[in-house]
């Protein structure tokens, strides 16, 4: 028998002991304190629970020679100061009640004995009321008198001074101040009503001053751009609450790096919130782009764990699907407006955009026959837009939603427009349409590809196919929406090799299963059958479709797999029925599509995320022609 390799550790046993205090906080430094960042947020967590409105932080080599965070809080007493560097000394909770309702951004007791283990920590503070301050230092204990207002201030040198090992992962002086400064700015976009600072080797990197209006603060700290290219957030679902800014479509970027979530004022990374803004943004994003957003989430404190790490950058919520629900609602809901008004300037007296008129009980829509006909100037008339289905050649009319024409029907692209005003739309006066239309009237048809209007900003260019995609695709969608969600059985099941946690899912959502048109039952312990499968997906890969369902159930929302699912279905059908390149239109025509762009939700990206119109404003045509220099 050969021997055993060398590496093998020996098995020489070794007694069961208590850890030495130092080695103990040395340890836990190890989880809360990664880098200099990590110490800027502990000490910012402090500072604003001590209710500081302006809080200043130096840095000097990137905050691994000094780390300094200076507040105007309500300080700490004199005989409080040495308790505050003790291991689980804090002033937060006192309760497992406490614990459990935390509304304090600390709550551990261990950043300030952990930062103390590892560097050299001092403190400076003035309780307010008190006739001086005091300093304590934190190597030796020594308590001295010191002149400074009411607040707190906390110096760190020397980080990782006793752990050289840990020094060596540190990055450059640059990369790791980016990491302190991204901390401070997190925490700021979550109090607008605070003052920040921050400098580095004496020079002011970056300052935000106390806003009234979170808007500013999202303006100052991130940029004018995040606020104009974003929409306002407000949704209340049940217990939960979320505000703030999402950006647009076309904000988003390559990089992850303008994501923001807050849960009661805590930055947090959550795959249920992450997931469930994806989910919101998947009908308007192109490829793999990354949303911007900035998102506010209140919710009753003892409905969310936020004890699940030591950093506290994870949350754990009692009921994840509602959360989900009420985020990727807020979401959706925010993005659904056209924004076709934002091209009418604001002096503009303008109109409410058209509505759309509810289609009458029973009623079903011709696809992808579809025919524009100009309807009466502010009327929004879809009623006569979009046919009725009719019985042709021998076949009745169904009832129910229905995505196809009748058998035989030959699907017509655009047929002449009947109904006409005696002064056609393309007809009005442009001080008419700057009012009533804010993508305007239209003028022409470019290469039989992009339609071309005015308005009071200057032109619109809409590329009629992705617009007119769009538009068929959110009326199949609204048609769907409104049937129950039936199921087509399998003459033979699909049976397919399950994991323990897919089986257990099943078992668990059994009641779940039947409202997402699903059946899946035990064929045996490790098997599972799906018997029955949504109806517009009866064509599909039955048991793809369980294993997304059943992977979505374990973690999320699942329902969102089967929208998903029939959405990439009306997604095709709507790109087969929308008007082809090349196809020539009337001005009427022209005009009827933007006036149902105006009027159809997220018509500003088609199916697949691309924009569908553009604003070419007059000061950029003055600048191509190089008027007015």
């Amino acid at each position: 028998m050969s021997a055993l390799p060398s590496s093998i550790p020996s098995l020489e046993r070794r007694p069961i002991r208590e850890l030495p205090d130092e080695l103990i906080s040395q340890i836990a430094a190890g989880e809360v304190v990664e880098r200099p960042a990590s110490v800027v947020r502990e000490l910012l967590d402090n500072a604003l629970d001590a209710g500081a409105r302006q809080v200043t932080v130096r840095l000097a080599s990137g905050g691994v020679r000094l780390i300094s965070v200076e507040d105007d809080g309500q300080g700490i007493p004199r005989e409080e100061l040495t308790v505050a560097l003790r291991r689980h000394a804090t002033s937060k909770i006192a309760s497992l009640n406490d614990l459990e309702t935390v509304g304090t951004m600390g709550f551990r007791g261990e950043a300030l004995a952990a930062i103390n283990a590892i560097a050299e920590l001092s403190i400076l503070s003035r309780f307010a009321g008190a006739d001086g301050a005091f300093a304590l230092d934190g190597r030796t204990g020594e308590l001295r008198p010191v002149a400074r207002a009411v607040g707190t201030t906390v110096e760190v040198r020397e980080l990782f001074f006793a752990t050289p090992a840990r020094r060596k992962f540190l990055k450059t002086d640059a990369t790791e101040l980016a990491h302190c400064i991204e901390a401070v700015r997190r925490h700021a976009l979550a109090r607008p009503e605070v003052g920040f600072s921050v400098w580095h080797d004496g020079k002011l990197m970056e300052q935000w001053r106390a806003a009234d209006r979170r808007e500013q603060r999202l303006a100052d700290a991130l940029s004018d751009d995040f606020v104009a290219q974003s929409v306002g957030v407000e949704h209340i679902g049940g217990p939960v609450r979320v505000v703030g800014r999402a950006g647009i479509p076309d904000a988003a970027r390559s990089r992850a790096d303008q994501q923001f979530f807050y849960v009661n004022g805590r930055f947090v990374r959550d795959k249920v919130l992450s997931h469930a803004v994806r989910s919101a943004y998947e009908d308007v994003l192109h490829g793999q782009r990354q949303p911007v957003y900035a998102l506010y989430l209140e919710i009753d404190p003892s409905r969310v764990d936020v004890n699940v790490h030591p950093t506290k950058i994870e949350v754990r919520f009692r009921d994840g699907r509602e959360v989900h629900q009420a985020v990727r609602h807020a979401i959706e809901n925010a993005l659904a407006a056209p924004r076709a008004g934002d091209a009418v300037t604001p002096a503009a007296p303008q109109q409410p955009f058209f509505k759309p008129n509810v289609p009458a009980s029973g009623a079903t829509w011709a696809q992808p026959g579809i025919n524009f006909v100009a309807a009466e100037r502010g009327a929004g008339d879809f009623e006569a837009m979009w046919p009725q289905r009719t019985a042709e050649s021998g076949h009745a009319a169904e009832s129910g939603p229905s995505l196809w024409p009748a058998a035989g029907a030959a699907p017509t692209a655009f047929q002449a427009p009947v109904g006409l005003p005696a002064e056609s739309p393309g007809a009005g006066t442009l001080a008419t349409s700057e009012q009533a239309w804010p993508l305007g009237r239209a003028l022409a048809q470019l290469q039989g590809i992009y339609i071309l209007a005015e308005n009071s900003q200057g032109l619109i260019v809409v590329d009629m196919h992705a617009a007119h995609e769009r538009i068929v695709y959110e009326r199949l969608k609204t048609q769907l929406d409104g049937a129950a969600i039936t199921s087509q059985p399998l003459l033979i099941p699909a049976t397919f090799a399950a994991t323990p946690q897919e089986v257990a899912t099943a078992e668990a959502c059994a009641a779940v299963l039947p409202t997402l048109g699903l059946e899946i039952t035990p064929f045996s312990p490790r098997t599972l059958a799906v018997r029955a499968v949504p109806g517009t997906l009866a064509d599909g890969d039955p048991v793809e479709l369980a294993r997304s369902v059943l992977a979505e159930l374990a973690q999320h929302d699942a329902s969102t797999v089967v929208q998903r699912a029939q959405n990439e279905l009306l997604s095709t059908m709507a790109c087969h029925g929308a008007v082809r390149a090349n196809r020539k239109l009337t001005i009427d025509e022209m005009n009827a599509l933007l006036r149902q762009m105006e009027a159809t939700e997220r018509s500003d990206q088609c199916n697949h995320g691309r924009p569908t119109w553009r604003q070419l404003s007059i000061r950029e045509l003055d600048a191509l022609f190089m008027r007015g220099r």
